[in-house]
């Protein structure tokens, strides 16, 4: 089976209001699904939030990367994503999310580290075109002189791909700090937990409002690779929602890994 290419395959962008972070998690495993199997075409899908979260990766440890109680008080909900990698929070209007669902072919024969890079290649030059210098920093960070803008996780199953990013446009770094116990032991390693307020890699190095930073990555992804506006399916949207009851919304499934 020889690799295909970005331009081998139909795109559809899915851009949808903004979604409980719960139907977030559930969405990413029904595309995933309906690539794999050919019900739906290679998919981008750019995540709108309705409320603030906490979504940690498939392998962590709940209670190890998130202050329960501090979650709580500032009234935050806890959810478990399918895909590995590290903890990201969320307030609505703070990241760009994004998920691509893509073929296997696209990556066969890659190293996990150059499937990364390939996925992530088209953002790095819609970055490029904001006047962000930015680059692929293995294993699944996306950085630039002033430090890291965003972080990337996958999972495969099926006949196909599911790539995650999440990108910081201006975060609250104090409340980040209060809920993540990760965060808060890296930045006080480092001796900075006190004068960080806010990470806001998008915002200040582009100047530019959140929406125009996702408007040229879509432009950017369309002109490279073609797009094609499209939109969630009623049966797309009722296999997320029966996720959510019974599996992403269980505590059975967010408190997998205690």
């Amino acid at each position: 089976m020889s690799r295909s290419d970005w331009r081998d395959h139909d795109w559809q962008l899915i851009h949808a209001a903004p979604q409980s972070p719960l139907l977030h998690m559930a969405l990413d495993e029904a595309l995933l699904d309906a690539v794999g199997a050919g019900r739906r075409q290679p998919t981008l899908r750019l995540w709108e939030w309705a409320s603030p979260a906490v979504v940690i990766g498939r392998f962590q440890s709940l209670r190890n990367e998130v202050d329960g109680d501090a979650a709580q008080r500032h009234g935050i909900e806890v959810v478990r994503r399918i895909s590995g990698g590290g903890a990201m929070f969320i307030e609505p209007g703070n990241t760009i999310t994004y998920s691509i669902y893509a073929p296997l072919s696209m990556v066969e024969g890659l190293s996990f580290q150059e499937s990364y890079a390939l996925m992530d290649s088209w953002v790095l030059e819609a970055l490029r075109e904001l006047g962000i210098e930015a680059w692929y920093q293995p294993l699944n960070d996306l950085a630039s002189a002033a430090g890291k803008i965003g972080g990337a996780a996958q999972t495969r199953r099926g006949g196909a791909l599911l790539h995650h990013v999440t990108m910081a446009y201006d975060i609250d770094a104090a409340k980040m700090l209060d809920v993540l116990r990760i965060g808060r032991e890296k930045l006080s390693d480092k001796g900075t937990a006190s004068a960080a307020k806010r990470v806001d890699p998008l915002r200040s190095q582009t100047g530019l409002p959140r929406a125009a930073v996702v408007e040229r990555m879509l432009a950017t992804f369309r002109r490279l690779h073609g797009l094609a506006d499209d939109h969630l399916r009623d049966d797309e949207l009722a296999q997320a929602q029966a996720l959510v009851e019974d599996k992403f919304g269980t505590y059975a499934w967010i408190a997998d890994v205690p």
